[in-house]
Formats: C-alpha cells, structure tokens, sequence
C-alpha cells in the first residue's frame, strides 16, 4: 500500500519493569472536558481459545497530529492511555493501566477511566496464555475498536481477537503507526474522519462475536468475508504457538516488516499487513492450515489482502463520475437511470431507492462539490449543468442550464472563486459558469490543442489543466482569462490519449494513459520524466492523489494501483480487486483514507470501498483551494 515508515523495534521498550509486554510510554490523558467512563467487560481468544493472563489496555485515539504509515512515532500522536489506579488494574513500567484477563479470557474495565471530549476508543491487548500448552506468548497482540467512548454502556461486551485486530488495523490504517500511536489531528473534519474510521469497523465485524461479517448492518453492503478470515488465521498461527522465535512467529514477522524493522506482536504485524496488503502474500498464506480456526477462507492466496466492500442500491447503475462532500458522504452519478445517489460515509444509501431524480439530470457524466456543498452534475447528452442543495434536500436547478458553449461535457471541476470549468469533448471547447452571475463563456473557450477534451484539473496558481482523449497532448488554460496558455498543447512525457488528470500538493500534474504509462509535469520546469513512467499496467481510467502525495490509479479492468511521488509502483504491490471491483471508472478518496470506486458496468455496476487503502484527505475537493486550507491542492483534514 505504502512506503514504511521504519521506527524504533518494540522490542527495546518491552525489557522495561513492571508488565513484561508493556506498550509505548503513550500521552497522558486530558483533564478537561472529560466525562466518567461505563463499566463494560470482554473476553481475549486467540485461534478461538482463551487468553489467559492478557494485559488489555484501554486507549483512546491521539488529536495532537497524525499518526500514520511514513509517520515516526512520538509523543504528539500517541495514543492516549485511559485507565486509571484501581482494585483490578496493573501498572506497567511505563505508567500505563491494564487489566488482566481470567482463566477463561474474560476481563473487565470497572470505569476507573475517563472519557475525553470526542474521544474514539480501542482496546489493546498484550501477551497471555493462549493454552497452547507453551505458557504465556509475548507475541500474542490483538486490537478491537470500541468507536465513541461515550458509546460504552454497561451491556458492552467486546470479544477481542484475530479478527478484530484485521479490520481494526484496515479501518483505521491512515491514522495507525503503530498499536499505540492511533491519532488525527484536531481540526472538525480530521475528527470526522477519524470518527468515520473507527465506525467502519462495525461494517465488518460484530464486535461483540468476534466473526466477520458478510452483509454490512444496513444490509446493502457486502464482501468476502474469507479475505478477513485467512488473514486472521495467519494471526493465529503465530498467536498459537510456542512465541515470538517458532516458526509460525518468525515466519509472520519476517514477512510483515516495517521497512527494515519487524513487528513483535500479531498487531503490531496486522498494521503492517494493512500498510502494506500486497507484500509477500504467497509466504504469509502458507501459515494458513487446513485446521486453521477461522473459516471459510480462501482456497488461494490472491495477490492482496486488501479489503473491498461492495454496495448497491438506492439507484446505482452505470456510474461514471464520483465526489465525496465535506461530510464524507459518497455522491454517484448514475447515467443509466438519470439519477444520483448519496451514500453515507458507512455505505447506506442517504436517497430515493431509483436514485435522485430531478433537476434537469438526463445521463450524469462529472459531479463536482462546491465549498458550500452543492453538488453539481454534468449531463452528457443532451448537455447540461444541474445544481443540487444537500442541505435543504432540493434541486436548485428545475432543469438543466444549458448554454455557454456546452456539447458533450465529461470533465468538471471548480476553481478557488467557485467558478465551475467544464471539458466539451463534442466540440473542443471549454465551458466556464459562476454560480452567481451565470455563463462566463458565451460559447465556449476554443484553442490551446483542445482535442476531445475528456479530464479536468484546476491548480492553486490559477490554471485550468485538461487532458485531449483523441491527442497525445494535455491543455493550459488560465481561470482569470480563459485563454489558453501560448505553450498549449502541451506534448512529451510520455502522454498517449490521457483520461485521467490529478494535481499534487506540489502542484504537479498526474496523466494517465491508454500506453500504459504515467506522466508527471511539474508546471514551472517541464517534464519531470521526459517519457513517462512505463509501468506495465493498465492505466486508462481516473487518478487521485491521497494525503501522502501517493498517486491511485483505476484501470478499468477490476484493478487499483498505487504509485509513489516519483512514478514507482508501490513496493510489492501489484493489484486490488476480484468481484467486487467491476470495471472502476472513476474514484475517488474520503477524509477516512477509504478509497472509492465507481463500477460503470452497465445494470450491474456498484459501488466499491476499499477499507483504509490511502491517507485520508480534505474533501471535497474545491475545499482544498480555500481557507483554512489553499496552500496544497491535496491536504490531510
């Protein structure tokens, strides 16, 4: 998924004194704007069987800065340890509170605790017996997100094991260094997003079971449930041994390092996997047994563990464009039944079941979100621009605008004035409207080597960057004037029929190409590789770039690739997919690290999320270009 960050070995803090698999010193917790927290209790399995002796930790997401992968752990993203001196709690050489689990994996958390304001929760659980006959196994880590701290009540119980630990360590990868180092920055949306992450969790397991789901709570999302599974087993295989120097744990942690540094917990080593789904697969699926306790599982090894969940409903059908609004919310346009659907941040559909009809919308092609959160349509045929208003759940527009030079519009996107630019592939044109006053173009900007202009991108120092579908050439125009810049078009770098178009924090521009290859252009100095990055793949759909500056490419075919700042394919990476990426046309990248993909299949097409696959960004888009933000065209919340 991504570069490693290579931190300190855990191994060097566990030889403190007090509990032999203490965690990282973490921050202390904030005294202010706190709440008593609820008694709730749990049970620790590993493979299925009782941890006995386990330390749980109770911790609450850092909001001090980011923790992530690529991110050094240190005290302002650490997480923050919540318990507190108490008749049933321990205290670790670090001064961190834990309890222990009983002979039969049970524990309880009394409320000796306090609840940070908008504090997210999770517990950690280190070492124990799992009665394998070995004695304790230091090498036994598991996480289970609990979400809201102020979600707890009484009634809580939260079955930790191999499981919980996969899809906590997905859900929230993009805020996740480490076990104790889960944090996001402070700001409204990173806390959404972070909020968002921890809820993601409950669409892939019961917490309360410790099994995978298969069908999400609200009943329209699914997915293979099997992937969790054999990625659980291969936990266990480690978990269910004789520790950290058999086999099974040598085996696990060799393949599952974090640059040169490898994990000495199974959590430590599920957040790797999770950083990095598609290294050394093949080796880590022969932990797998035939015995293995988690099933079904798969009967192969794939080439990623990555997790896609699939959702249908309220209208999907033959998408083509994709954005995701400030709130984290989805919205689709479905070409096919002349609709859109917004759905939540969690996949339930937020409109009508045949979609969001109205508004003059006839075969939706680009959607673009405003900053104050419209969401605007681009129909292909007949052409049009259609306005809708999420906040008062009205059409702003009873019928499509029409005009200012508008013929086969594909492309859309908003600059920092809020003005609307918009690529005409039907007659080689550019269309500018504002909101306020209307059409700026009369009938359409002409020139700079527009040739079936397809994608559109809008940078910070006012440029306007479209790709030519039917030329090897990108083109140049100017949000102030609307004339096309004299270098225009712009050829090289290894630009064939490009569709896919991204700006970087850098203000560099992304291309992807029908040649199988990536361009990048730096706007100042030229091509930053002359012929472009020959990358064997297939890259003739839409790109986006995450907040790591990583690019995220959709090929059309059922497939994801990432690829570093200077081109590279991410290391061991190769692709995402199965059933339930579908011919991905566009997609798009949520303040949660999610990645979004519309599948423009026909009657059949959905729409897929891959859990916790980038690092989380500001959105929507146009929100990047404005205060508080306007210094990168990519943020992190």
């Amino acid at each position: 998924m991504r570069t490693l960050w290579a931190i300190p070995s855990l191994s060097v803090v566990l030889l403190i004194s007090g509990c032999l698999n203490a965690p990282l010193v973490t921050t202390n917790q904030n005294t202010s704007n706190q709440n008593q927290g609820t008694a709730f209790s749990g049970k620790v399995h590993g493979g299925q069987q009782a941890v006995t002796g386990a330390s749980v930790y109770l911790y609450a997401a850092g909001t001090s800065g980011y923790a992530g992968p690529g991110i050094a752990p240190t005290a302002s993203n650490a997480s923050v340890s919540l318990l507190k001196s108490a008749a049933n709690t321990s205290q670790d050489g670090s001064g961190n509170y834990y309890v222990t689990t009983d002979s039969g994996g049970n524990f309880s958390i009394t409320g000796d605790y306090t609840c940070p304001a908008n504090a997210q929760v999770y517990l950690y659980s280190i070492g124990g017996n799992p009665g394998m006959g070995a004695g304790n196994n230091s090498a036994a880590g598991f996480l289970a997100a609990l979400g809201p701290c102020s979600s707890l009540t009484s009634s809580t119980f939260v079955f930790v094991d191999e499981v919980s630990t996969i899809t906590t360590a997905f859900a929230l990868a993009g805020f996740t260094t480490d076990a104790t180092h889960i944090s996001s920055s402070n700001g409204a949306q990173a806390l959404m997003g972070i909020k968002n992450a921890f809820a993601t969790v409950a669409n892939l397991e019961n917490l309360s079971t410790g099994f995978a789901l298969s069908t999400t709570p609200a009943g329209n999302g699914t997915f293979d449930i099997s992937g969790v599974n054999v990625m659980a087993d291969i936990l266990a295989a480690c978990v269910n041994s004789t520790g950290p120097t058999s086999t099974q744990c040598s085996t696990l942690f060799t393949n599952t390092m974090n640059g040169s540094t490898a994990p000495t917990d199974t959590a430590m080593a599920a957040i790797n996997i999770a950083h990095n789904p598609s290294a050394n697969v093949s080796t880590l699926f022969t932990l797998k047994t035939a015995n293995s306790p988690f099933q079904p599982t798969w009967y192969r090894s794939g080439n990623s563990f990555s997790i896609v969940i699939s959702y249908t409903g309220g209208g999907i059908q033959e998408d083509q464009g994709v954005a995701i609004d400030a709130s984290g919310n989805v919205w689709v346009g479905n070409s096919q039944n002349n609709s859109l659907t917004e759905v939540s941040p969690l996949g339930v559909v937020m409109t009508p079941a045949a979609g969001l009809k109205g508004g003059g919308v006839v075969d939706p092609f680009g959607i673009a979100i405003d900053t104050a959160g419209n969401v605007w349509v681009n129909d292909a045929y007949p052409a049009g621009l259609s306005e809708y208003n999420p906040k008062t759940s009205t059409w702003v527009t009873s019928s499509a605008i029409t005009g200012g030079g508008e013929n086969f519009p594909e492309g859309i996107a908003i600059d920092p004035a809020g003005n609307l630019w918009i690529a005409n592939e039907g007659n080689d044109s550019l269309s500018e409207y504002n909101p306020s006053t209307g059409w700026v173009s009369a009938t359409g900007y002409t020139g700079g080597g527009l040739n079936m202009p397809h994608a559109i991108a809008v940078d910070l120092a006012g440029n306007v960057w479209i790709t030519n579908s039917n030329a090897s050439s990108i083109s140049q125009f100017s949000t102030a004037t609307g004339a096309p810049n004299t270098n225009s078009p712009i050829t090289g770098g290894g630009l064939q029929q490009a569709t896919g178009v991204a700006v970087d924090a850098q203000g560099y521009l992304w291309m992807s190409n029908y040649n199988n290859k990536l361009s990048e252009y730096d706007p100042v100095n030229g091509w930053v590789s002359t012929t472009g990055y020959t990358t064997g793949l297939s890259l003739n759909t839409s790109l986006a770039v995450d907040g790591a500056g990583l690019v995220w490419v959709a090929n059309g075919q059922g497939l994801i690739y990432g690829f570093t700042s200077s081109g590279a394919a991410l290391p061991g990476y190769t692709a995402l997919g199965g059933g339930y990426l579908n011919d991905p046309v566009a997609i798009a990248i949520d303040p949660s690290g999610n990645l979004w993909a519309v599948n423009g299949n026909g009657s059949d097409g959905n729409l897929s999320e891959v859990v916790g696959l980038c690092t989380p960004v500001v959105t929507p888009i146009a929100a990047n270009l404005v205060s508080p933000y306007g210094q990168h065209i990519v943020n992190k919340p």
